[in-house]
């Protein structure tokens, strides 16, 4: 199997991992902390994530880069590539801590609806987890190398286990005791140990040089002639999933905080599934764009990906659309009640409709990296992203989190319909292909299994048991209907090639 394969694979365990991880502490974190506490959990955590905007883009970049460096065969120009950016890190590093320090001047100024005891815990957290950020953001570069290399099963399998052992120390933290401060400093220790593993690894294992041959201001605008433009779509990040934060944590009590949480949470996990697959496929754009590929052949590359990713996004939002405001009730009603409860579902559900067609479209933003063609993009996006998150501002005064986040969406919808003209126009992605192929049979399928969700949702109940029956119901019903109705031969052998090591595990078993 490929490394292409096994980051696919290894991407969707750990997602598996966070997502049922995620259902399992999320309840368990929110009753130890409670409500208030959650909520500046949550939202100093967001705002943190605001400076992470230093990173520049460079990140991806790496990624970029030394995919591109290595399909020219080019070992010197990426040894210098590598020492510019290590030499950049640098300098962000320090404007992490400098930001870091003025934004803690005005906590107090800002946050006007917390209590003193509160505002202590959320300038405690500020501070660990910009001394993380300042570590991490450099530290993550050496994971971008990795990808650029085409190796994900290292960093993704090391993903997997920090994920693993990090669930089970905040079981063990909290059951102790432990609060919000607590956690933040456990996570620390645990990106530290996972950027010194990698770097070891990037060092021995992939014998990567970083060695500055020469230093030109044309080089470093090179650099940032890419990476501008992943900045700004970082800048875009920030005002899709934090901004929320900011404007409700201005306006609204801690507890509306972890309202909206829950729903930005439960919405990311939805996104999860589909860039699972896409972002592995960076580093194969890149090459296309490098061997000059036509329109066509990019079209076909992001009907593959859509497919796959259309088809399990289906099953994911069904479940969501018919048994998730149960499901959220049962999972953090208790704290929320059942009002909370509702809009945490909503939310999350709006989420998920205005995110999917982006989603399975997901490739495309992988050509255009790879193609530097992301400023149309990175402009449009920021524009309506900014306007989505003012609209929403205007509803929270009348409406809270879900009028926040229906401003937000508002913007993502407009712009994904300019988009598809710009990929068939200037990309030569031939989008009337796309969904033409999209479509073909997993149209059918979806209907008839969504049909049957619907009828599903008459068993009569209300507890766990209820819902686990309906979503077991469900299951069965969806995916063979998605083989047998909805799926191409291509994305049959996938699965049949995906299960074949299992196959013969179970033969073998069977045969000592």
């Amino acid at each position: 199997m490929s490394q292409l394969k096994k980051g696919a694979v290894l991407n969707y365990t750990t997602i598996f991992l966070i997502n049922v991880g995620g259902l399992l502490l999320t309840p368990f974190i929110l009753s130890r902390l409670g409500q208030e506490e959650y909520g500046i959990y949550i939202t100093i955590g967001a705002l943190v994530g605001t400076i992470s905007l230093f990173d520049f883009g460079l990140n991806n970049t790496v990624v970029r880069f030394v995919a591109k460096y290595r399909a020219e065969k080019d070992g010197e120009g990426e040894e210098n590539f590598l020492a510019v950016v290590m030499w950049l890190y640098l300098i962000i590093a320090g404007l992490v801590i400098i930001s870091g320090l003025i934004f803690y001047q005005f906590i107090d100024s800002y946050f006007t609806k917390m209590e003193p005891d509160e505002l202590h815990i959320a300038k405690m957290m500020f501070i660990i987890l910009v001394l993380n950020l300042a570590v991490s953001l450099p530290g993550n570069a050496f994971t971008g190398i990795c990808y650029g290399y085409e190796e994900f099963v290292f960093p993704k399998g090391l993903n997997i286990i920090k994920y693993i052992t990090r669930s089970l120390s905040v079981v063990g933290l909290l059951l102790f005791g432990g609060k919000a401060v607590a956690l933040v400093i456990l996570d620390t220790v645990f990106n530290f140990g996972v950027i010194a593993i990698t770097v070891y690894f990037v060092f021995k294992k992939l014998k990567v040089r970083i060695k500055l041959h020469n230093f030109s201001k044309k080089f470093v605008k090179e650099i940032f002639s890419y990476s501008t433009w992943i900045f700004v779509f970082a800048i875009v990040g920030i005002f899709q999933w934090k901004a929320g934060h900011w404007v409700l944590g201005r306006m609204s009590e801690p507890g509306v905080l972890a309202i909206y949480g829950i729903g930005i949470t439960l919405g990311t996990y939805y996104g999860a599934f589909s860039t699972a697959i896409s972002s592995v496929f960076l580093p194969r754009a890149t090459q296309m764009a490098v061997d000059k590929a036509s329109g066509e052949e990019l079209t076909d590359m992001m009907i593959k990906i859509g497919r796959i990713s259309f088809i399990v996004l289906m099953y994911v939002l069904g479940a969501f659309l018919f048994y998730g405001e149960q499901f959220v009730f049962l999972w953090v009603g208790g704290e929320l009640g059942v009002e909370g409860s509702y809009q945490a579902w909503l939310i999350a559900m709006m989420i998920m409709l205005a995110y999917t067609l982006p989603l399975v479209q997901g490739f495309g933003n992988s050509i255009l990296e790879a193609k530097n063609k992301l400023r149309f993009k990175a402009i449009l996006y920021l524009s309506f992203m900014i306007a989505g998150t003012a609209l929403g501002a205007f509803l929270a005064y009348d409406f809270g989190a879900v009028g926040m986040i229906t401003g937000s969406v508002c913007g993502w919808i407009i712009v994904q319909n300019v988009m598809n003209i710009y990929y068939h126009r200037v990309i030569t992605i031939n989008i009337f292909r796309f969904f033409k192929e999209l479509l073909k049979k997993t149209a059918l399928a979806i209907g008839i299994a969504f049909g049957m969700a619907y009828l599903i949702n008459f068993i009569p109940g209300s507890g766990w048991l209820n819902f686990v029956l309906k979503a077991s119901v469900y299951s069965v019903i969806f995916l063979p209907i998605s083989y047998y109705v909805g799926m191409i031969q291509f994305e049959k052998n996938l699965i049949l090639d995906s299960l074949a090591p299992l196959s013969k595990f179970i033969k073998s078993r069977k045969n000592a």
